[in-house]
């Protein structure tokens, strides 16, 4: 992706130099980071459950970032600086007012409005403060652990993704869905949950579309292999060998690849209705 020497977004709050250490969760290990992701990798910022399986401790470290560390915060500034472009320009022209997100940028621990939570719960965006939560080194277990190509675009649709939370919150969606989660079985609360994750792929996709001029070859390849690493089937067959589409949450890994290309494809939010009648 081109992003050097481009605008970069004042919305973004390093703590990587002074991060909290805390347990993972209960067990510890990288078995409970591979439950946890499992569990709750890309979600709508909902952090009950890591709290339940762990806090974070009271003690701090501070260090001087790397070259590297720092790198990969410029690089995330400019991604978070073009998700603002495009969706203030989407919600202008749908005659609305886009509020733009925070981006948290920790290691280890960060405390929040949604609670405490580690490392291990992966990038999470928490809609009582409107921000985005992400440790980078996420990224090194998703290629490691899960089969997903490096690059720096698997980043980027990351980042795209949980900034969809965001706009399904501004929407009023998010709040339906919860609700109506509130009211049905666990199998279709489940459904309504693949339906938001779904569609926060599709609005992931619509970034990318509104940004085609920066993409480089290759780029729309590390998206797809992300998003098809972290399918529920997927994760569901590297972590247990079985599958078991009734506790799905987030889609398998062919449709969240399908609805990030839809977006990409398309460019029109229109077309991002993952819930057909549900929500109607």
């Amino acid at each position: 992706m081109k992003w050097r020497g481009r605008r970069q977004s004042g919305n973004l709050e390093d703590r990587r130099g002074s991060s909290g250490k805390g347990k993972l969760i209960a067990g510890g290990g990288i078995i409970g980071v591979i439950f946890v992701i499992a569990q709750f990798v890309l979600s709508d910022g909902d952090v009950s459950v890591l709290n339940q399986l762990g806090g974070t401790g009271e003690t701090t470290e501070t260090r001087e970032l790397t070259a590297e560390e720092k790198e990969l915060g410029e690089f995330t500034a400019t991604v978070l600086a073009d998700t603002e472009d495009t969706w203030n320009n989407i919600f202008s022209q749908n005659n609305r007012q886009y509020r733009e997100p925070g981006l948290v940028l920790f290691s280890d621990a960060v405390q929040t409005a949604c609670g405490g939570a580690s490392a291990a719960s992966g990038p999470f965006y928490c809609p009582a403060d409107q921000k985005i939560y992400m440790d980078l080194r996420f990224f090194e277990e998703l290629r490691t652990r899960f089969g997903a190509k490096g690059g720096d675009f698997a980043i980027a649709y990351v980042m795209a993704h949980e900034v969809g939370h965001h706009v399904q919150n501004l929407l009023g969606t998010a709040t339906k869905v919860r609700q109506l989660q509130q009211q049905t079985s666990k199998t279709e609360a489940n459904e309504l949950s693949v339906a938001l994750e779904l569609q926060a792929d599709f609005y992931a996709g619509i970034w990318a579309h509104h940004n085609r001029k920066y993409l480089q070859e290759g780029d729309i390849e590390e998206a797809l292999s992300a998003a098809n690493a972290v399918g529920d089937d997927a994760i569901q067959k590297r972590t247990s060998g079985s599958v078991n589409p009734d506790s799905f949450t987030h889609g398998t890994s062919e449709q969240r690849m399908q609805w990030f290309m839809k977006g990409f494809k398309t460019g029109d939010i229109a077309l991002g209705d993952t819930f057909k009648t549900v929500l109607n």
